[in-house]
């Protein structure tokens, strides 16, 4: 019989406690232990390391996981503090039928948009969903390569990630976006910046191209022709559509589908890149600044109420979206090492990208 059952339970915290400390002598100096309370309780190690961070977590990580626990690095005033978390990743499983199955899903319901955006009437023509065909293609196109960038930048990183999962809806722009999930941790500030920035760099590229080929063919689908308020633009968007169409910079984006599909690319590009919550933005932001990102993150949010009451009120709801789903951010294992000077400089490129794409008034309704 193993003998931890037979062990009361103080004894059981006391032997976790003795073998962790023999784990960690190596790598780290404890000066104190703590516990964390909870139903599994965290052990907490006050110190320093003995190493760098990453080759402490590369020694900490197997000798952990063969207790349980997974071994985590941050900064608590003077002190590194090395936390063991209980419980270790899981590998997930995939479901290939069920991405599939959200794949044609979203497909049939960008459709229906791209035909609704068109004014098609469906109960007299049903036939005319198939305008919405180049609209859904392109803005299906330019989700797919923005979670590639995730996907294979976290499989770069040799992070556990999911294969894409589209969100289907059957009004808007037929779909809320995709998504992909992280089955493992990050394991630092490096990884979490390049995963991080690679879905909207990759994205942005894709929805770029497109909406140069679509201003390019305008005229190529004279029959689509869009309803309701104008568009804003971003600075982007104003500076293609005055270079490439000068004589019809206010209805040529709702002219053609692909080039509107690409508008809306280059609209989620912007909104992605705010630095709050669980958005990409978000993700860098915490990457750069560690916890100091959170008041950046409150005052996002702020902004966005004040955008909402100056042009768009649409701007409430992604406020509402981005404070539900949490300003607090997910730790990296170590957030102990910050990144490095080539990431800051890539960052200021993100940010460079973010001006030139956020639109403070998609519509322009007064």
């Amino acid at each position: 019989m193993d003998q931890a059952l037979i062990l009361a339970p103080n004894d059981v915290a006391a032997s976790a406690r003795f073998e962790l400390l023999t784990d960690v002598r190596d790598v780290f100096a404890v000066d104190r232990l703590t516990t964390q309370n909870g139903k599994q309780p965290a052990l907490l190690f006050y110190g320093r390391l003995l190493t760098d961070a990453d080759t402490a977590l590369d020694l900490l990580e197997p000798r952990f996981a063969a207790r349980g626990f997974t071994p985590m690095l941050q900064r608590s005033g003077e002190d590194q503090l090395l936390i063991a978390v209980p419980g270790v990743a899981g590998q997930g499983r995939t479901r290939l039928w069920l991405h599939l199955l959200l794949v044609l899903a979203t497909l049939g319901t960008t459709t229906l948009a791209g035909a609704m955006l068109a004014g098609v009437n469906l109960a007299r023509d049903p036939a005319g969903i198939l305008i919405g065909i180049p609209f859904s293609l392109t803005l299906m196109t330019i989700l797919t390569a923005h979670e590639l960038g995730h996907y294979f930048m976290g499989k770069w990183h040799r992070v556990q990630v999911s294969l894409p999962y589209f969100i289907p809806v059957p009004f808007s722009l037929g779909t809320f976006g995709a998504f992909i999930q992280m089955r493992s941790p990050i394991r630092n500030r490096r990884e979490l910046f390049d995963v991080g920035f690679a879905g909207p760099m990759v994205g942005f590229v894709v929805a770029l191209a497109l909406l140069i080929f679509g201003l390019v063919l305008s005229d190529a689908l004279r029959g689509f022709r869009t309803f309701g308020p104008p568009l804003g633009n971003s600075l982007l968007t104003s500076l293609l559509t005055n270079l490439l169409r000068p004589q019809e910079t206010a209805t040529i984006l709702s002219r053609n589908p692909i080039a509107l599909a690409a508008y809306f690319g280059i609209l989620l590009t912007g909104i992605n890149l705010l630095p709050a919550g669980q958005l990409d933005g978000g993700h860098i932001a915490y990457a750069l600044f560690g916890r100091s990102a959170r008041p950046l993150a409150v005052a996002t949010v702020v902004a966005l109420f004040v955008l909402g009451v100056l042009y768009w009120q649409g701007w409430f709801l992604w406020a509402g979206l981005i404070f539900l789903t949490g300003l607090r951010h997910a730790t990296p294992l170590n957030d102990v090492t910050p990144i490095d000077r080539d990431r800051w400089l890539i960052a200021l490129g993100v940010l460079v990208i973010f001006v030139l794409t956020f639109i403070p008034q998609p519509l322009r309704t007064f």
